[in-house]
């Protein structure tokens, strides 16, 4: 089984971050949206001073005016762009100084040739809630994201926790997974023994390869 990337999205302070860091997760994720995890770019830009190299930085936007997602991008040194709204491909292709992923909510079908129009880094899938973008804290039909690999590298996302985490990386074997709220003691806080958990259970996998 290859290596898989570890995301821990939702962080809004620096002990999280540094925390997360330490376990050696490969990406950190800030949320600008409207969101009980949203952070400002001023907040970002100071956490991010305070972390070492060889850390991905992600940040994740929801039909933001291009221009706003650039100067944000640019002030706090992201180096990924996550967008989690109606943005097109054509919105995509104009961010090609950062790496971007696209998310897309998972109901009981998946749109492989509608996910193959956007020219990108990575497809999320998340789960789909009526008046939720993210941080649902539910599951989906995992089969449709085995199904959905041909496309491009895949980040497995919804509901993912210390108790679910190696049974989804052992049937999807996806690029990265993107975890949230599983490992959260409230919103916008990490419970420091879950994150453990869920980056240790994901490298056993490796480890026992």
């Amino acid at each position: 089984m290859a290596a898989t990337r570890i995301k821990v999205c939702g962080i809004t302070n620096l002990d999280d971050a540094r925390q997360a860091v330490r376990l050696g997760v490969d990406s950190i994720g800030f949320i600008f949206a409207n969101s009980p995890r949203q952070v400002t770019a001023e907040q970002v830009h100071q956490i991010i001073n305070k972390l070492p190299p060889f850390i991905n930085l992600t940040g994740v936007f929801v039909d933001e005016d291009i221009e706003e997602v650039q100067k944000t991008a640019d002030y706090c040194g992201l180096d990924t762009l996550q967008l989690h709204g109606t943005e097109t491909p054509e919105y995509c292709k104009q961010l090609k100084a950062w790496k971007v992923i696209k998310a897309f909510r998972v109901r009981e079908k998946l749109e492989p040739k509608r996910m193959a129009a956007y020219e990108i880094a990575g497809y999320l899938l998340d789960t789909y809630q009526p008046k939720r973008l993210g941080g649902t804290g539910k599951t989906f039909n995992w089969d449709l994201a085995v199904e959905a690999e041909e496309v491009g590298p895949i980040i497995l996302a919804g509901g993912l926790n210390p108790d679910n985490i190696t049974t989804a990386v052992k049937k999807v074997e996806p690029y990265g997974v993107d975890i949230n709220s599983g490992v959260e003691s409230s919103p916008g806080q990490k419970d420091q023994q879950k994150l453990k958990r869920v980056v240790n259970n994901i490298r056993r996998l490796e480890y026992a390869e």
